[in-house]
């Protein structure tokens, strides 16, 4: 018997490098190919030891043997992994979530290694959850997911938006579907959900993201406290930014290059009964160039841009877009207007934003103040030793006078 035990525990450990084991005292969850020197002889997807060359336990991880990122850690405690486990990491991110969040009905209930859940999204849109499950440990305790959930929060759908492409990095298919449905409640094309105490469409079969960006919701609350004059909304999508500019703005112009995100907008206007938003299809870099050349002047104006920087070796690229659209906006700004200026391009970290807009105030010739530094939403938190659970970067600049 303690033959076949030492077997087995020899079979679930993988053994780390060095370097790994000094990232896990660094505090950071992932364990790259490389530095795993014993892989484990189990099926991927499953909960391993992982161990020091010396055999020394250092933690216990989802092993994915499709991934460079070959171990995701989910507790440095040598304890039983079970239903239990999930559970309690469960309610304790829904706890945080019933503090911090007011004024919707839709947020992010799990937000990955944010949580200590890797891998493992959840959002909450009124009463429906989407799941989406990014890795093979993950992915194979869906069923399980979806049990605790529809347990502990009696939702009327759970739908899974598991077509991110991160998933074919972990050899995982895409795919969206309806996993339970209470009283076989069908899911509708769109569902209506309250911001801030605006109304908004999302589409959560085939939406972006998981139906909404969720993430600037605080970012759009703290909007509305600058709006005033003539707005100005820039890669607007859904409008949402534009909504809450509106009540507080004489008018305000949405651009987004898409003609059906656009479409999207004017129908949230309308569900607001909303009249002061001039809606354009259009490219944001021509615009901003058109409005510079005709001398237009705002008062407001939001840039909230695609993520322009996709690895690190488009940085460079993205910088240069950045400017382009800061420089100009900055010059189209009005004495004692106010920039609310975004990214979420995570390799291009805040030091390198900040130095893109001073450069972007410089040479627009402008006197900028920053007002306030933003991050994304509370419920979608930040890890202090994991810099890649903070991507979204929002700045607040106010021009001063010529």
């Amino acid at each position: 018997m303690k033959q076949s035990q030492e077997k087995q525990q020899h079979k679930d450990q993988a053994v780390i490098s060095a370097k790994g084991a000094a990232r896990i005292r660094d505090g950071h969850p992932w364990i790259y190919r490389s530095d795993v020197t014993g892989r484990p002889k189990v099926e991927s997807g499953s909960v391993v030891r992982v161990t020091d060359n010396r055999g020394r336990f250092l933690a216990q991880a989802h092993f994915g043997a499709e991934s460079e990122i070959t171990l995701r850690l989910l507790s440095k405690q040598d304890a039983v992994i079970d239903r239990g486990f999930w559970r309690q990491r469960l309610l304790a991110a829904a706890d945080w979530r019933r503090r911090i969040v007011d004024d919707t009905d839709a947020y992010r209930l799990i937000h990955a290694e944010g949580d200590l859940l890797p891998g493992l999204i959840i959002d909450r849109y009124g009463d429906c959850l989407v799941l989406q499950t990014l890795t093979r440990g993950m992915d194979a305790l869906k069923a399980m997911w979806v049990e605790l959930l529809v347990e502990q929060f009696q939702p009327r759908l759970v739908i899974e938006r598991n077509d991110a492409k991160v998933r074919q990095l972990e050899g995982l298919p895409m795919v969206n579907s309806v996993l339970y449905s209470k009283d076989d409640t069908v899911a509708n094309d769109e569902f209506a959900i309250t911001e801030n105490g605006i109304r908004f469409w999302v589409d959560l079969l085939e939406g972006q993201k998981t139906g909404a960006f969720l993430d600037q919701r605080e970012n759009r609350a703290a909007a509305m406290n600058y709006a005033t004059g003539r707005g100005l909304d820039c890669f607007s999508f859904h409008g949402s930014f534009a909504l809450h500019l509106a009540s507080d703005c004489e008018q305000v112009t949405a651009i987004d290059i898409s003609e059906a995100a656009i479409e999207r907008a004017r129908r949230n206007a309308e569900l607001n009964g909303i009249t002061n938003i001039e809606f354009l299809a259009g490219n944001v870099f021509d615009k901003l160039r058109d409005y510079d050349d005709a001398g237009e002047r705002f008062d407001t104006i939001v840039l909230d841009p695609p993520a322009f920087a996709k690895n690190r070796g488009s940085v460079e690229a993205a910088l240069r877009g950045y400017k382009e659209i800061n420089l100009r906006a900055l010059r189209i700004l009005n004495p004692g207007g106010v920039l609310i200026t975004c990214s979420c391009s995570y390799h291009v970290g805040e030091g390198l934003f900040m130095e893109m807009l001073a450069e972007s105030a410089l040479d627009a010739g402008r006197q900028v103040q920053v007002i306030e530094k933003r991050t994304q939403g509370r419920d979608h938190p930040i890890l202090l030793t994991v810099p890649e659970t903070y991507y979204l970067k929002c700045v607040v600049l106010r021009v001063l006078g010529e």
